[in-house]
């Protein structure tokens, strides 16, 4: 029986981002963040700190951790390359492609998974904790697991998005909408360090949940929790969707230069042009992704 593959898939990720240049030499790495941001335990977040530390891309520190090393960018190619022979092995991504190809039950147990992936009770654990950090599982209340329906269909990936065009640019226009200033240079500064790498090996998973941050972080300015719970409920049923979809350098460089002009707009108190330049950004991102592009 074999381990799950998750330390190097998570591992090809970090890779992915030093090769881009998000994660820049001398930047430091926590174990428990980057468990959060994949919604796992530290043990296979360890394991991929080590083996990107042996490979020379991270250095260890006593009593502070890892930090990227000055070689990280060059080095990182070699682990990144590697990235889709260790996804097309990876069971979390073999479960969800299965799950979107309605290939196995909306029920599923921890045993069935060890079964199906040839897991360890520790690896089948992990992949059902991940796929309910992304939101599309959830623990039974008697014995198993229950997973939620998402956005399995270029239909219903475009429903999500034209959801999206509704609720996102009324939510500018509300009464209570406040702009935060440091939200929105936080914002900006990430939006910028983005442009600034090389987009075209900004990893899946960093592009997701960055683009992923700027709306949901925009739309709690509305003061309405409900506009920020819906948003938060549709990008988890369309993130397994975008995990298929192709990565295009050229867009996400659009992306980045149209959130930054939302940005500006909404410090300008500009909010009428604000909400429409959202509906058109989002508009342009469905244009742009459906249908779905598959690998």
């Amino acid at each position: 029986m074999k381990t799950t593959s998750l330390p190097q898939s998570i591992a090809s990720s970090l890779a992915g981002r030093i090769a881009s240049g998000i994660l820049e030499p001398g930047a430091h790495l926590s174990a428990q963040k980057v468990a959060d941001e994949f919604g796992v335990s530290r043990s296979p977040v360890r394991e991929a700190l080590t083996l990107l530390e042996e490979k020379q891309i991270l250095q260890r520190e006593k009593n502070r951790g890892y930090f990227v090393s000055a070689s990280a960018r060059k080095r990182s190619l070699d682990v990144q390359n590697g990235e889709s022979e260790a996804a097309s092995d990876d069971p979390y991504m073999r479960f969800a492609e299965e799950w979107l190809d309605d290939e196995i039950p909306a029920d599923v147990t921890e045993q069935m998974l060890r079964d199906r992936y040839d897991l360890t009770k520790a690896g089948a654990n992990e992949i059902l904790h991940r796929a309910s950090h992304e939101g599309w599982a959830e623990r039974k209340q008697g014995y198993g697991w229950h997973l939620l329906p998402v956005a399995k269909t270029p239909e219903g990936f475009d429903q999500v998005y034209r959801f999206r065009m509704v609720i996102e640019p009324a939510a500018i226009l509300e009464p209570s909408f406040l702009a935060s200033s440091d939200v929105i240079e936080s914002l900006r500064a990430q939006q910028l360090r983005i442009l600034e790498s090389d987009t075209a090996r900004v990893p899946t998973f960093n592009r997701l949940e960055k683009g992923t941050e700027f709306h949901e972080e925009l739309i709690k300015m509305s003061g309405n929790p409900y506009f920020h719970t819906a948003l938060v409920r549709v990008n988890r049923m369309r993130r397994l969707m975008e995990y298929r979809a192709k990565v295009d350098p050229e867009r996400l460089t659009i992306q980045c230069q149209e959130h930054l002009a939302i940005l500006d707009l909404v410090a300008r108190g500009e909010l009428i042009e604000a909400s429409y330049a959202m509906r058109q950004h989002l508009g342009g991102a469905l244009r742009k992704k459906s249908p779905i592009k598959w690998d």
